[in-house]
Formats: C-alpha cells, sequence, structure tokens
C-alpha cells in the first residue's frame, strides 16, 4: 500500500510499502476495500488499485510492521532540535524567508 505518506511520515525516507493486508472487497473496477489494523483506523479504507502491489510469496521473507500511533487529526509529534540556517530572498517585492531545520539527532533529519 503506497500513498499513505502523508499520514504515517516519521522518516525522511518511509517505506514504499506498509504491510500485507486483506482485501475485504471490490468496489469498483479500479478499487478495492482493506481490512487495515487497529493503529491504521482512522484512514480511509477504500485504496486505488495502483496504491496496490500483489504480494509474491516467499519463505525467507518476513514482514515487520512499525508500530505507528496515528492521531485522530493525523498529525504526529515532532519538535525541532534546532535551527540550522535561516535565508530570506525577494521575490517581486516580498521577502520570503526559509529556515532549514533539524528534527532528529540521530537520523540527522532535516527540513
Amino acid at each position: 500500500m503506497t500513498g499513505v505518506r502523508r499520514a504515517i511520515r516519521l522518516r525522511k525516507l518511509s517505506l514504499k510499502f506498509h504491510g500485507l493486508f486483506q482485501v475485504i472487497k471490490r468496489i469498483w473496477s479500479v478499487a478495492y476495500e482493506i481490512a487495515l489494523p487497529p493503529q491504521l483506523t482512522n484512514l480511509h479504507n477504500v485504496f486505488h488499485v495502483s496504491q496496490l502491489r500483489k504480494y509474491v510469496s516467499s519463505p525467507d521473507h518476513v514482514l515487520k510492521m512499525d508500530d505507528v500511533q496515528v492521531r485522530e487529526d493525523l498529525t504526529l509529534d515532532a519538535k525541532p532540535v534546532r535551527i540550522l540556517d535561516v535565508q530570506e530572498k525577494k521575490l517581486r517585492g516580498k521577502e520570503i524567508r526559509t529556515v532549514k531545520v533539524l528534527w532528529n539527532e540521530k537520523t540527522q533529519e532535516m527540513t
């Protein structure tokens, strides 16, 4: 399942696929209803066929799911560690301020 990145975005390079889910029913020719785990119940459970991939079983393939806590408003707790850089650009008479923020010291995740 792809496309859930906007709701579950813990890391800058998040997983492309989030796990194995059972297809409950076919809604339309291009839409499927998926049985989601309890931690993802606040996501809409109908997905376009382009967001799904067929699972090809392999005996040595072990999947591990991250324990993600998603709130009702689809937000996560993220507090900045420190501000790395501040720039101001002039664009058509406006000043646009950009700030580079370090979010995680361990992984060096920054935006």
